[in-house]
């Protein structure tokens, strides 16, 4: 839980900042423009009319970040920093359990080997555990929990892996419930700013006693874009959702292999003593 908050954290802190500065650049840019007004204004008033080369208006800040900055103010500020707030903690979760999953890969190949060549080969029971015990990730753990009760007959390294494995399969999939519940709260956050914008447009017709498209566009705005942003950030949680439990599944499926593996080379290893 740590590294999600602390994850959280420094997304909150990195928005927050671009958020700050994208506002400051905005108002110095206002300021800028209302000085220039100001002071042609002034210049016109004072100097005669001459004949002067038009002089190329300076480039004005575009570009997809200041539409969905413009899209995001207009979409009522309080809402859609719900959904931005769903969308950054649904994140922090979806990273952290990649940034976990990654560790858990290991060579299952080579460490099957290296147990089998430690039990088989050199009849090393300690040179085995320690291998499993050096090597990070589920499957190595399994491992060296069963390779703790080898002396205590098959049928216990086996009941022993059943259940560590069923422990570890759990830690996989830790944090994805929080990941499906950002899934299913950004819409529902979008709808309800849709419904709230609906309410304002129809209080709007009524203060103003007109059905005009003017009167009603604002409401209809805010309707239609908290939506929109809510079902985006679904469709970006669901993604990073899809990816996690296609690498679950995967390193489940390496766990139940290995463990079969495993069990060969203690059935042999029984055998052999």
């Amino acid at each position: 839980m740590k590294k999600i908050f602390a994850i959280i954290a420094l997304m909150g802190v990195f928005t927050f900042g671009m958020t700050q500065t994208a506002s400051a650049q905005d108002e110095s840019a206002d300021s800028a423009a209302t000085e220039q007004v100001d002071s042609a204004a002034v210049d016109t008033a004072a100097a005669p009319v001459v004949d002067e080369e038009p002089v190329e208006s300076e480039k004005v800040e575009t570009g997809m970040y200041k539409d969905l900055k413009t899209k995001f103010i207009e979409g009522s500020a309080g809402f859609m920093a719900l959904v931005a707030i769903a969308l950054i903690i649904g994140l922090a979760f979806c990273i952290e359990r990649i940034i976990y999953l990654a560790l858990s890969k290991v060579n299952t190949v080579k460490l099957v080997e290296d147990i089998e060549n430690a039990l088989l080969n050199k009849n090393d029971l300690e040179g085995a555990k320690a291998i499993a015990r050096d090597t990070r990730g589920p499957i190595a753990s399994i491992f060296y929990q069963g390779l703790l009760r080898l002396n205590d007959g098959a049928d216990s390294v086996e009941k022993s892996v059943v259940a560590y494995g069923a422990v570890q399969a759990s830690k996989l999939e830790s944090g994805c419930s929080w990941i499906t519940l950002f899934i299913g709260m950004a819409p529902s956050l979008g709808f309800l700013g849709t419904v709230i914008g609906m309410v304002q447009a129809f209080d709007d017709i009524q203060a103003a006693g007109d059905i005009s498209p003017t009167v009603v566009a604002g409401g209809m705005k805010v309707a239609l874009l908290t939506t929109i942003f809510g079902i985006v950030v679904a469709l970006i949680l669901q993604v990073f959702y899809n990816y996690i439990l296609a690498e679950i599944e995967g390193i489940t499926a390496k766990m139940e292999d290995s463990t079969i593996s495993l069990l060969d080379i203690v059935a042999k290893y029984n055998n052999k003593k």
